[in-house]
């Protein structure tokens, strides 16, 4: 894969007991230096026009101000300091390559994946939240319909959090379907079924909140029964894929039990799904704190890329997901 990396993101400084700091970084990048055909491109930070085509322009002044002025607690969990202004744009840069990347046909081993930091999936239109200050993947699914490089976006969000701020950005909007997969009464306490967008915008969230426990034939079967009907449904011509992985069974701030494989299955879904609808796909990296299985779970997605058959998953659906995933294709009509 070709991996979009700057060292600003590694000036974000979040403190020494914050999950998000940039080990997280150092992490995967000493996780890929075991793996073959790993390429690394920088690219620029995302303009301040970029950034505000997403979200508000007074929440992005007052961000900048605030960094400028030394940082310190946005609120008790998102901590900035006087290089996240760059590191924010960096990131949302480096996710704004990636669409770009994928739509110049880059596909196979060149598939493009941002490892930019801070994340973004809960950054909404006026606010930082959650430990993310821009939402990177909104920044280029917009970037890239703004350039019409794209009519139709399909973003993936399998973070075990569900992103409420890529749900706000675009829950009225038909051009950009949002879709995750995610803990059931986790934070942001957000991402019901129901949930499902408003005017131009109805049927084009897709929420599937899972029970705590989810392993990985939880997940091939929601992506198998519930998300890959709705991405044919929809049509994208690029798949954006908010790729968090502290859904892990050994992610210190979750309850799921997704294996490291199962990582491998799920990027083996995604690219069938793109495949069979001809659309490009890129992915930007969200959350996942721990750092041997962070670094584990981005080289499985490179390895599926790379060649590797990833193993399908032993042991049942759990009943719950079946009926989640019933409730899901009966409140959309799939």
């Amino acid at each position: 894969m070709r991996f979009g990396y700057s060292e600003r993101c590694l000036d974000h400084d979040t403190g020494d007991r914050h999950p998000e700091n940039p080990d997280r970084l150092r992490a995967i990048r000493r996780g890929l230096t075991k793996r073959h055909a790993v390429e690394y491109t920088e690219a620029s930070p995302a303009t301040r026009e970029a950034v505000t085509a997403v979200h508000d322009d007074d929440y992005v002044d007052e961000l900048e101000a605030f960094c400028a002025d030394g940082g310190g607690n946005w609120d008790p969990d998102t901590v900035a300091g006087e290089d996240t202004w760059d590191a924010a744009l960096t990131a949302a840069g480096l996710a704004q390559w990636a669409a770009d990347t994928a739509l110049d046909g880059e596909t196979g081993r060149k598939t493009p994946f941002s490892i930019g930091r801070p994340p973004g999936h809960h950054a909404v239109t006026a606010d930082a939240m959650g430990f993310c200050f821009f939402n990177n993947a909104a920044v280029a699914a917009q970037h890239v319909i703004d350039a019409d490089r794209a009519g139709r976006v399909a973003i993936l969000d399998w973070d075990v959090h569900h992103g409420n701020g890529t749900q706000d950005i675009f829950y009225d909007r038909g051009d950009v379907l949002y879709a995750s997969i995610h803990e059931d009464g986790l934070y942001p306490a957000t991402g019901e079924i129901p949930e499902t967008g408003e005017g131009d915008g109805e049927g084009a969230t897709v929420n599937l909140p899972l029970a705590a426990g989810a392993g990985d034939a939880d997940y091939c079967y929601a992506i198998d029964e519930a998300i890959g009907p709705a991405f044919d449904r929809f049509g994208p011509d690029l798949v954006i894929v908010s790729a968090g992985f502290d859904a892990h069974r050994h992610d210190p701030i979750s309850r799921m039990r997704v294996s490291s494989e199962g990582y491998a299955l799920l990027t083996d879904r995604v690219r069938t799904i793109a495949d069979d609808l001809d659309a490009a796909v890129a992915y930007v990296l969200e959350g996942g704190y721990g750092l041997d299985t962070l670094a584990e779970g981005v080289s499985m997605v490179h390895e599926t890329y790379d060649g590797r058959t990833p193993v399908e998953p032993d042991g049942d659906v759990d009943g719950k997901t079946e009926d989640r995933v019933d409730d899901l294709r009966s409140t959309l009509g799939l």
